[in-house]
């Protein structure tokens, strides 16, 4: 029993030592795509087996660095005060939580792009994006006149994906603060719109 909770122990300080490092490395480098898993390894002082067992494989790396940063947003979401909290009206959640993810996107360009360019998959099936995406949607129904909540999550979180982000910050050099207010507005509109033309609601 002590030396299974010794192991255990030690799992979790190596999990630690690994975030720790690859999140000072992804923080530094110009491209994500310049951080490999050796380099992880070695600047956490671990094995790349042992890297590997932890997170199986970069992409889970990835996606575990991003959930720990994403937490004290996830926990002000489910369990914190309005606007992102859930006792929070819709008209003012909806545009709060679409500027807690630009904000995220904005403060973790180099890691949000490497996730959502680096999966063997569809950016759109991925755990963080369906579970922004689902409560978005639940919220959105929430709001009378507005119909197809589903895809007008999909349309809202697109604003905020990391290339667009990373492509106006970069290319068209968008200061944070126009991007959060253009975004803003953006959004206001959309909650404004009423039923999207052409579509139908129930009597």
């Amino acid at each position: 029993m002590p030396e299974r909770q010794s192991s255990r122990k030690d799992a979790i300080r190596n999990r630690e030592a690994v975030l720790t490092a690859a999140d000072a490395l992804f923080t530094r480098r110009e491209s994500p795509e310049d951080v490999t898993m050796a380099d992880v390894a070695a600047a956490a002082g671990v094995g790349k087996g042992t890297l590997f067992r932890a997170f199986g494989d970069r992409a889970g790396l990835l996606r575990a660095l991003y959930e720990a940063r994403l937490e004290p947003i996830r926990q002000a979401v489910e369990t914190g005060p309005p606007p992102l909290g859930p006792a929070a009206p819709p008209h003012d959640r909806v545009p709060a939580l679409l500027d807690a993810v630009l904000c995220f996107k904005l403060d973790n360009r180099r890691l949000a792009l490497a996730l959502e360019e680096g999966g063997s998959s569809s950016p759109y099936r991925a755990e963080h994006y369906e579970r922004w995406h689902s409560l978005l949607r639940a919220v959105l129904e929430q709001i009378p006149g507005l119909t197809d909540s589903d895809f007008t999550a999909h349309a809202l979180l697109a604003a905020t994906r990391a290339d667009l982000v990373e492509y106006l910050t970069g290319e068209e050099r968008i200061p944070r603060e126009r991007m959060r207010a253009q975004l803003a507005d953006f959004v206001t509109r959309v909650l404004a719109s009423g039923p999207l033309r052409g579509s139908t609601t129930e009597e």
